[in-house]
Parts: structure tokens; C-alpha cells; sequence
């Protein structure tokens, strides 16, 4: 970086700068950091910046906006350069926050009990009622503790005076905090020795008080609690929080078709029964968290869940109906509460508010117009936040009639010129910024997390802050005065029943979403194999390779590989056809498309896999993102798709505890192989001898046993020696022998672990045909009698694996078919 990089970087005198002082010096808390980039050089920044992204990429760190051009899996924005606090800035407004929560708190016991607030004129009853966020089913609910609040989040920024105001409260389910987390796990990276000398604060204490406190406030009945965090799905916007912070935390990732209301009790339905649920830490809106109480099409939600809260049987994490709160309309009545609640005046102040459903307030916002910001007063409105300054003519009469015809439904605020902080884009530049605080309750009282996750406006100017618009994060550095004691939220000692308890609360739809991961990974495996082969002598000017090809192509239409009926005559344009098998994300069947849907798989258990295994995922994801037009390109996709194939399967054997998932997953593989190799297998044995024989090479590539062949034999290959390599040999582990060896094997553990009948009826049966089957029936000169009762054998091997996959799914998944799959699991 050149000399001069901050005396270069174009602060405004007119806004506080977070870095720089009015006379464009370093202030004192960030002297280190700033004295420290300015002698890096820009080669270093650069490198510095790369690593940000390529740990986002890596990680999956993905921020979803709906309807996006960038998908559901839209990159999360970071800014390499942490924003600093002081210690004793950071002091004054950690206290401030606690305060505020406490508040929140109370004001939400009040409204849904005795509702003096407005019985004596603190709050207008229609600000309140007027509202989709009050939730009447949970009037006279009494939460454990009386925790009404137990996370809150204020969005917080800093005026030109250089004083902090709270721009909105977040008290339904406040996201950021897990985002924070992931900033400076990747930010600490790229500065280790900024962050290391310049003493800034861990934030791992924050979540184990978290996990400390829902533990302690949930409804036990002295069990061991299990915490659960609730979920809309993964196509929810931060649903890579969710994921990673049900990771960090240890705690089961669900969605609402996970629990089950029994006797206004909560339970999670796994693999082994039903659990009971003692306490959901939710980032589920109110409205859906229940269709019998709340809004009765939610299919995100736990019918009967609001019954079991209201008899005290688990702890929700925010409480029903705080999302009341979050009316920014609420501000100007704050004050005066807080006076009346705790005793004391607000320690922060909100941003100056008039709510319009007031005439006096009415009057003042139509009359300075050009002063304030024009908000929605309730988050439920859809309604962009206006500029009154920045309204001219026809619109500004617009929005007055509008305001005019529903005064309620307005509030207008100060507006606060945000103060600023840099962000590298191949040079220092401000941006407008603010920061998410985050607070948990202890019970007692509120800790605050000792960071924040820091909001950045995408553009210069733009003073509107929001992650939807295209906003940067920023990770906070809360800068201790000492040197800190680095925690960690591992428990420093097990006890026994840390051991009893461990692997026995996987939901039945984590245990299915890695069954079917397991079988997408085998089936983009076998599906690539195939390819390769079919291009490798497509492209091939050897005559004798067209019989060969014929029985390919035939194998892979059979398979679903290939689209089309089946026929012998070769497609007109045959690589066209082979290329569209393995790019065209659209095609059912096809490599791009069983990619998609092992990532879906993937991304529903995220929580439950390696940061490596994730890795390799993402790679996977990415393997067709530059263009392939030709058959080199294809086949060098191929090799990249089997390589990370090869990776997953490792990490399934290496890296994976053996769980009940985990059996799942291996399940998912061998039925899946054992489908795919009783359909491939079956082709040859249906063609007539002459053309068999050109098959068995590919046969032996597809099923990945051609090295074995060559080692062993040293010779062409031949009819007994290949079938029984793929067929019996029970110790290649691409034969059939060797799959239902496997799934015996599994079966039988995952029965008596689980409580299933074993499925004898099915797999038993083939196993000792396949014991019984004489060889010596294939050294006749004429074996094709032995070779029909083979593929009748095949066949039946093909519909044992299916029907396997339908027992699989009734007996752990739908949970359908046994009434003793209903009992409860202590």
C-alpha cells in the first residue's frame, strides 16, 4: 500500500468518521490498527481482501435475498476492515442496551397482562391493537421467569454529534448475531496480529451464557433439557445462521414438521421416537408459529404449540408476540415508560419519532416535511422508507394524502446523518454505517454480546442501511483493556449424563435428508461414470466401437441418464446429447441436476457436517460454473465431479461419527448402488452374445471395477470372470454381493438401536440366491439359460432396493407404518 493511504482516505467534516478525528488524525483506540495498514502494501490489502471472499466461499456463507439474480445462495457481504470501540465507549453502551432490554421486557409482560401502560395513558391502545404484532392467543401467558424478551437486538447508529441512537428494536427473533460470529472468525484471519495485540473482546462468552441461560429458565421437571432452534427452512434469508449457529450452539436444527404437540407437551420426533422438547430458540415469525391459534395456513409452524406454552411445558425464545415491539412508532412513548417501569431515565435515546395516529404529531411531521424520514409505523406494512427532502411535486402530494387517509399507519423520524467508516475497495472510501447490538437474558438480568455486527450502505451517499439493498457487514472490535482470556463453549468436563444423552435426538427429516444425500452423491457418481465412458468413445474413430456404444447409450436411457424411450439408433447429434446428460440443470436425470438436488440435501444438514465436508460440497456446486462446449471439456468436468465424489465419500468413512445419521447416509449409498448396478448390469445380459462381449469394458468402467479386472486376470475381459467381479464378489465394493452384505448389515443394527422390525422378507432372500447361484453354469458353451435366470435375479435385486427405500421412509421418516414408533424417548 502506498504512503499516505490515510491521509488519502476522503472522510467529510460534516460527518463523525469512525476512524478519523475532525482534524483527520487516528482516533486513540484506533491508532494501532491504522499505524499498522498504513505500511502494508497494496499487494498485502489485496491479499487480505481475497481471503475475505474465498473464506465466504468456502465457508457458504450466504445471505438469501428473494428473487435475487444471484439465487438463493447469494454471498454474504464483508468488509475486510473491522469496525473499533473503545473500552469505555463500549461500557456506556453495553449498559445502555441491558437497559433497553430490560424495558422491552417488561413493557411486553405488562401488555399481555395486567396492561396498565394503557389503562394509564403510557401508550395509546390503538398504537397496540391497531397492530398485526400483538398476538391476543397469548394474553395471560406467564413465560418462565417471566422472560417475555429473551434475545434482543437494537439497530443503533451515530449522529454528527458523535452520540449513539437507537434506530430499531428487534424483538421477535433478532438475527445477526450468528453472522457476527462467522465475521470474526474469518476478519481475526486476515489481521491475526491486529486482533491479537489490540486485545479485542471474544464473543464466545456471549453464547455460552446463551445456552447457560435457556438451560437454566426452560421447564425440565428435572430432565436434561434439550434446546432446539426453530427454523422457516432453507429458503429462509438467514437461514446460514440458523445452520451455523445450531452447530456452535449443539443445538438440533428443526423445522416445524420436526415437532409434535402430545398432551401440551413438545416433542421431536427422531429416529429412536419421540423427545421431549424443553425449550425453541425460534427465528420464526409469530404469525407462523402455530395454524391452530395464529394464522391458519402456515405450513412453517407446530399446531398446538401456543397450548403447550400457555401450560408452562417448554420455554419459546422470543415469547409469542414480541414482535410488538418492533414498531418504530413505539419511540416517542419510550421515555415516559421507562421512568414509570424501572424507575430511571433511558440511558440511550431512540431517534426522535412522531407517530401520525396523533394529531398534535400529525400536524408537525406534515409541517417539516423536509426534515424527517417517512416509515412504515408497523413491520407488517410493506413500504419503503422515504426521504421527505427527496420529495418534489405530484409525489410529495401523493405521500401527504396518503399519510392524510391513514395517519395510523406513519411515523416519522429525525433524520440522523449516520456517521462513517472506511471499507477497502482497492482503496480506503467511507460508507455510512451502523451496528446491530446484541443482548441475552440471564434471567436476572441482560448480558451483551461484547461486539456487534456492523452495517455498512453498499453505496457512497446512501443512507439507507440494509443487507436486502446490497449492504456490506462489518465484523466489531470491542477492544479490551488488558489482555482477554480466550473462552470456549466446550464444557471443560463431561459428566455421565452428557454421555447417556449424546446422538439420540436426530430428527427424522435430518436422518432422511442424509439418506438422500447419500443417494444423490452415489447416483452423481454413477452418473458421471457413465458419461465418461459414453464420450470417451463417442469421440473415438474406431468402427468397432459402435456396438459398444450402442449398449452404452442403451444402459444409460435405462438408467435415466439419457433421455428418450429406448431404442438402439444413435442420437443425430450425439455429443449434443451427452453434453446436455451432464450440464442441463433442467433435465431430470442429468449430472447438473442430481448436483442440485445433493446440495438441497446437503444444505438441510448443514449443521451435522465438517466445515471440510461443506467445503467439497461447494466445490461441487461450482464445477460447471465456467462454459463447456466440447468433449476435452466435458471429460475434464468429469474428472473434477469424480474427484469431489471420491472426497465425499472419504468424508462420509473418515469424517462422519457413526450415528444414526450416519448409517442413513450409507444406507441411502448402497441402495441407491445396488439400483443402479442391477439396472446396468442387466443390459448386457439382455443382449445377444456377440455384442455382449464389446460391452464388457464399459461395464467394467461404469462400475468402477476395471483396475481390479486388470490386476487380477490380465487379460480381456471376459463373461464369468467380469459377473462375478460386479455380481458375487463380496469384497469389491462395487458388486452386488457387496451392497447387500452392507445393508444387511445396517439394517439389522439400525433395527435393534431403533426399534424396527428388521426387513428379513426383503433382503434375506436375495442374499441367499445370490450365496446359492452356480458359476460353473457359465463355462458351458451355451449359457444363455444361465445368463436370463441372472437377470432375473438382477431384476428382483432391482426391486428389493426399491421397496428398501419405501420401508426406509416409513418405518423412520413419515413415521406411518408402526404404532411403536409414537413412544417417547426419556
Amino acid at each position: 500500500m502506498p504512503a499516505g493511504l490515510i491521509q488519502n482516505y476522503p472522510f467529510s467534516a460534516n460527518r463523525y468518521d469512525e476512524m478519523l478525528s475532525a482534524r483527520g488524525e487516528p482516533r486513540s483506540h484506533w491508532q494501532a490498527f491504522a499505524d499498522r495498514i498504513e505500511n502494508f502494501p497494496e499487494e498485502a490489502m489485496t491479499q487480505r481482501a481475497d481471503f475475505v471472499r474465498s473464506a465466504i466461499e468456502a465457508d457458504g456463507v450466504s445471505y438469501n435475498v428473494y428473487a435475487d439474480p444471484k439465487g438463493t445462495k447469494r454471498p454474504w457481504g464483508l468488509d475486510m476492515l473491522p469496525l473499533i470501540i473503545s473500552t469505555s465507549e463500549w461500557e456506556s453502551l453495553s449498559a445502555a442496551i441491558a437497559q433497553r432490554a430490560r424495558l422491552m421486557n417488561a413493557i411486553l409482560a405488562d401488555l399481555y397482562g395486567p396492561q396498565t401502560l394503557l389503562s394509564e395513558g403510557y401508550l395509546p391502545p390503538a398504537l397496540v391493537f391497531g397492530q398485526h404484532g400483538y398476538k391476543w392467543p397469548a394474553r395471560g401467558v406467564q413465560p418462565p421467569g417471566n422472560v417475555w424478551l429473551f434475545s434482543y437486538a437494537a439497530d443503533i447508529a451515530r449522529a454528527p454529534d458523535g452520540k449513539w441512537w437507537v434506530i430499531a428494536d428487534r424483538t421477535q427473533g433478532p438475527s445477526g448475531a450468528g453472522y457476527a460470529l462467522q465475521n470474526r472468525i474469518i476478519v481475526s484471519r486476515a489481521f491475526p496480529d491486529a486482533f491479537r495485540e489490540l486485545h479485542v473482546n471474544p464473543l464466545a462468552s456471549h453464547f455460552r451464557s446463551m445456552q447457560d441461560s435457556l438451560a437454566r429458565l426452560a421447564p425440565a421437571d428435572g430432565d436434561v433439557p434439550l434446546t432446539v432452534l426453530l427454523t422457516p427452512g432453507p429458503f429462509n434469508e438467514t437461514y446460514f445462521e440458523h445452520a451455523f449457529l445450531a452447530r456452535y450452539l449443539g443445538f438440533p436444527l428443526v423445522e416445524g414438521k420436526d415437532l409434535t404437540v402430545r398432551d401440551n407437551t413438545v416433542f421431536l420426533k427422531t429416529l429412536r421416537g419421540l423427545r421431549r422438547v424443553h425449550a425453541i430458540k425460534r427465528r420464526l415469525d409469530d404469525d407462523f408459529c402455530d395454524p391452530l391459534e395464529l394464522r391458519s395456513d402456515s405450513a412453517l409452524g407446530v399446531p398446538g404449540l401456543l397450548g403447550a406454552i400457555r401450560a408452562g411445558r417448554v420455554l419459546m425464545a422470543n415469547a409469542i408476540g414480541s414482535g410488538v415491539l418492533e414498531s418504530g412508532a413505539m419511540f416517542g412513548f419510550l421515555p415516559a415508560i421507562c421512568e414509570h417501569l424501572l424507575g430511571e431515565p433511558m440511558a440511550m435515546p431512540s431517534v426522535a419519532s412522531w407517530w401520525c395516529g396523533e394529531p398534535p404529531a400529525l400536524k408537525y411531521v406534515l409541517a417539516h416535511l423536509d426534515e424527517l424520514v417517512i416509515k412504515p409505523a408497523f413491520p407488517s406494512m410493506r413500504m419503503e422508507t422515504v426521504f421527505g427532502h427527496e420529495l418534489k411535486g405530484d409525489s410529495r402530494r401523493r405521500m401527504i394524502e396518503r399519510i392524510l387517509a391513514r395517519p395510523h399507519a406513519y411515523v416519522a423520524q429525525e433524520w440522523v446523518r449516520l456517521s462513517q467508516a472506511p471499507v477497502w475497495n482497492r482503496r480506503l472510501l467511507p460508507r455510512s454505517v451502523g451496528i446491530r447490538v446484541f443482548a441475552c437474558s440471564t434471567g436476572e438480568d441482560y448480558t451483551v454480546m461484547p461486539g456487534a455486527l456492523g452495517r455498512v450502505a453498499p453505496r457512497a451517499g446512501m443512507e439507507v442501511i440494509s443487507m436486502q439493498r446490497g449492504g456490506l457487514s462489518k465484523d466489531t472490535w470491542i477492544r479490551a483493556a488488558a489482555p482477554v482470556v480466550r473462552t470456549s463453549l466446550l464444557k471443560r468436563r463431561l459428566g455421565v449424563i452428557d454421555l447417556v444423552c449424546g446422538g439420540s435426538d436426530i430428527p427424522s427429516r435430518v436422518g432422511e435428508n442424509l439418506f438422500w444425500m447419500g443417494r444423490y452423491a452415489e447416483r452423481v457418481e454413477a452418473s458421471a461414470r457413465l458419461l465418461r465412458a459414453a464420450l470417451t468413445r463417442a469421440a473415438s474413430a474406431d468402427p468397432d466401437t459402435e456396438q459398444s456404444l450402442s449398449g452404452l447409450l442403451e444402459a444409460a436411457r435405462r438408467l435415466g441418464v439419457l433421455a428418450g424411450p429406448d431404442a438402439e439408433d444413435r442420437p443425430a447429434d450425439l455429443e449434443a446429447e451427452l453434453l446436455a446428460a451432464l450440464l442441463d440443470s433442467k433435465r431430470p436425470g442429468s449430472v447438473a441436476s442430481n448436483l442440485q438436488a445433493l446440495s438441497f440435501s446437503a444444505s438441510q444438514v448443514r449443521e451435522r457436517l465438517s466445515t471440510d465436508n461443506w467445503h467439497a460440497l461447494n466445490r461441487l456446486e461450482q464445477l460447471f460454473a465456467e462454459p463447456v462446449s466440447s468433449t476435452d471439456q466435458a471429460l475434464s468436468a468429469i474428472d473434477r465431479v469424480m474427484q469431489s465424489c471420491i472426497s465425499l465419500a472419504g468424508f462420509a468413512m473418515d469424517d462422519m461419527t457413526r450415528d444414526e445419521g450416519w448409517r442413513f447416509l450409507i444406507l441411502g449409498r448402497r441402495i441407491e448402488r445396488l439400483e443402479g448396478l442391477s439396472g446396468l448390469i442387466s443390459v448386457p445380459l439382455a443382449a445377444k452374445p456377440a455384442a455382449r462381449e464389446r460391452m464388457f469394458e464399459w461395464l467394467l468402467e461404469a462400475t468402477n471395477s476395471i483396475v481390479t479386472y486388470r490386476a487380477r486376470y490380465r487379460r480381456m475381459p471376459e463373461l464369468l470372470p467380469v459377473l462375478h467381479l460386479i455380481i458375487f464378489d463380496r469384497t469389491n465394493p462395487h458388486s452386488v454381493g457387496f451392497q447387500v452384505d452392507v445393508l444387511q448389515k445396517y439394517l439389522t443394527r439400525s433395527s435393534r438401536e431403533l426399534g424396527h422390525p428388521y426387513p428379513s422378507l426383503m433382503i434375506d432372500p436375495l442374499a441367499r440366491r445370490l450365496e446359492d447361484f452356480d458359476l460353473t453354469r457359465f463355462e458351458a458353451d451355451d449359457c444363455e439359460l444361465a445368463l436370463g435366470t441372472l437377470r432375473t435375479l438382477l431384476i428382483e435385486s432391482l426391486g428389493v432396493a426399491l421397496n428398501l427405500s419405501d420401508e426406509v421412509h416409513r418405518r423412520h421418516f413419515t413415521h406411518t407404518l408402526h404404532p411403536m414408533q409414537l413412544r417417547r424417548v426419556a
